[in-house]
């Protein structure tokens, strides 16, 4: 069934386009899904894909015309012979329940694709009467889409011969919703979808004329209809139906020989864009991220925080132990202004601003805040190594159990210099073994 190529809205407010360059030359063979030429629009420049299968007749867009949202830019045909003329005309016969005969013959009016991701449209309004004699450019319907909706002209002059949707009726991209002759119908004819029980229309070049040569092969005594390939069989967790995706994702992906229903069931949201095929393809590497450990020689900071207690009335352990990171990590980094510390672990989960008092007297942050450094505090627990990934912020640990505690430092590549790195594991270990070290310094 032959396929009009349309010039598609590709923006809401968008009214024509330009055609930038042809990716594809007439007579060519066209694979569904590849590019087949780019459009620009006052936002930007898109490739647009094929609709259908077959090969590319009858272009009436040159390179750099502009050209009406809706308007029939070219054909994809099943032959690359295939040509516009009154004798090779397409007739349309109905095949449905509910058809009244044959549809007369014309060129068929298709439902249009005004949107990358559009598999159809609605009907709003029809704008002419079967009978209706129409210039190239008047208005035939409207079509409204999850966009927007929008008038659709006639590609050619012409006479209505059958209309054969209905107001209010969704029709398929692709699919004829309307036939235009060149002459005066004999008995012109209007039809809905749901009256056809909504089969598509069959499509099927008309007789060679009398003095047309024979050709080679006898055609069949009836034109078999179109026979379209079957759905490649997924698994039961891919999506079924048509995926959302932009010509030049679709496109990508054929190169690839990536199946865009298992991309789909991935995770990848719909519409699928180039930047996911090529995600799915190469994933972005994350940060490098870097470890350094070091221990002590024995744990001095429990009998301090205790000292701290029952001497200086400080209770709040944890705010003790952020201002020995606190300390830390401005010796490391002398030119760094206010820290911000945020201490998980032991039942805590806390953030202390700039926490500067050497014996911990700052009370945790009321709102969020963006912390500098995340202490873990696995003291007491179970875990004898961790290897986790960045975050945030510089990540420093802290455990271990009986005499001896272990520190282990994780960033990522423009999260701290190493010499800096080196610095807050060597200073923070020095605090915790020696915490008098901590109030000296």
């Amino acid at each position: 069934m032959p396929h009009d190529v349309t010039m598609p809205q590709l923006g809401m407010a968008q009214d024509a386009g330009k055609i930038v360059a042809w990716l594809k030359k007439p007579g060519e063979r066209v694979v569904a899904g590849e590019a087949l030429f780019e459009v620009e629009t006052d936002k930007a420049t898109m490739e647009v894909e094929a609709q259908a299968a077959g090969f590319l007749t009858e272009v009436r867009a040159a390179e750099g015309e502009d050209v009406p949202v809706g308007r029939v830019i070219a054909r994809i045909s099943e032959t690359p012979q295939e040509a516009a003329s009154a004798s090779a005309a397409p007739v349309v016969s109905a095949t449905g329940p509910g058809s009244s005969g044959p549809i007369p013959e014309g060129r068929a009016v298709t439902m249009p694709q005004l949107g990358m991701a559009q598999d159809t449209g609605i009907v709003v309004a029809w704008h002419v009467a079967p009978g209706d004699k129409v210039a190239e450019g008047d208005v035939l319907f409207e079509v409204e889409t999850d966009k927007a909706t929008m008038e659709v002209p006639a590609s050619a002059a012409g006479y209505v011969a059958a209309l054969l949707a209905g107001e209010g009726e969704e029709v398929p991209v692709g699919e004829t919703v309307a036939i235009l002759s060149d002459r005066m119908p004999d008995a012109p004819m209007r039809r809905t979808r749901a009256e056809a029980g909504g089969t598509p229309l069959v499509v099927q070049p008309a007789a060679p004329a009398p003095a047309a040569p024979a050709p080679a092969a006898a055609p069949p005594a009836t034109a078999p209809a179109i026979v379209r390939p079957a759905p490649t069989v997924l698994p039961a967790s891919a999506p079924q139906g048509r995926i959302l995706a932009s010509p030049k994702a679709r496109r990508l992906a054929l190169e690839r020989g990536i199946d865009m229903a298992r991309l789909v069931a991935s995770g990848v949201s719909q519409p699928v864009h180039a930047r996911d095929v090529e995600a799915f393809i190469a994933p972005a590497s994350a940060p490098a991220s870097h470890r350094l450990a070091a221990g002590t020689l024995r744990d001095g900071f429990t009998p301090f925080a205790t000292w701290a207690a029952e001497t200086a009335g400080i209770t709040d352990a944890t705010a003790l132990l952020a201002g020995f990171a606190a300390a830390s990590l401005r010796a490391a980094m002398p030119a760094t202004g206010p820290l911000c510390i945020a201490v998980t672990g032991r039942g805590a989960d806390r953030v202390y601003p700039d926490p500067d008092d050497r014996l911990g007297r700052t009370d945790p942050a009321a709102s969020p805040m963006l912390p500098a450094l995340i202490l873990r505090d696995l003291r007491g627990s179970r875990i004898t190594a961790i290897e986790m990934g960045t975050d945030r912020a510089p990540v420093l640990m802290v455990g271990g159990r009986g005499d001896a505690l272990t520190v282990t430092l994780v960033w990522a590549d423009g999260q701290l210099l190493a010499d800096a790195a080196l610095a807050l594991v060597d200073g923070f270990a020095g605090r915790l073994e020696e915490p008098l070290r901590h109030l000296l310094l």
